[in-house]
């Protein structure tokens, strides 16, 4: 199944959600920390999820409950740039276990991972948008109950396609 990004929506087959991109638009030419969402058709690698919050999604993917010394390098000088680490950790890196429910179901994407490019970008995710879907810093967020109605449609040659004019 292919899911589209377009301007402001993310749509798979005749459904359409409200979708929230980063905060500097759609480019091709994604850098760390620059607040870009990558163009590009990316794999949906894996799904993470608070256990605590909710029940496990249902889904075709590849599923892994959070735990709360996860956490993400995001230090293009680490040897586990852009991978999931155990907190604590030495490199800079993002915390997976947070309050604001943003991270309550993350689909791992699979941008700049095969193996990954030091600066090219890293924690590129699909997850939970704000309650006021403001920008990210780079990922795709739709609605919690939008993200778990598509997860149950996705198995593992589903992909995420970002088109550049999806600003």
């Amino acid at each position: 199944m292919e899911i589209e990004v377009r301007p402001f929506e993310l749509a798979w087959g005749a459904t359409r959600v409200r979708c929230a991109l980063g905060r500097a638009g759609v480019g091709r030419d994604k850098a760390e920390g620059d607040g870009k969402t990558p163009a590009g058709c990316f794999a949906l690698r894996r799904v993470l999820y608070r256990a605590d919050r909710l029940d496990r999604p249902a889904t075709g993917l590849r599923v892994r409950a959070l735990r709360p010394t996860d956490g993400w390098c995001d230090d293009p000088r680490d040897a586990a740039y852009n991978r999931l680490v155990s907190l604590p950790y030495p490199a800079r890196h993002e915390k997976l276990w947070r309050a604001d429910g943003l991270y309550d179901v993350i689909v791992v994407l699979g941008y700049n991972d095969d193996p990954p490019a030091p600066s090219l970008g890293s924690a590129i995710f699909l997850h939970v948008a704000a309650p006021d879907f403001a920008p990210t810093e780079g990922c795709v967020a739709i609605g919690r109950e939008g993200l778990l109605r598509l997860l149950a449609r996705c198995d593992r040659s589903s992909r995420l396609c970002v088109r550049p004019d999806a600003r």
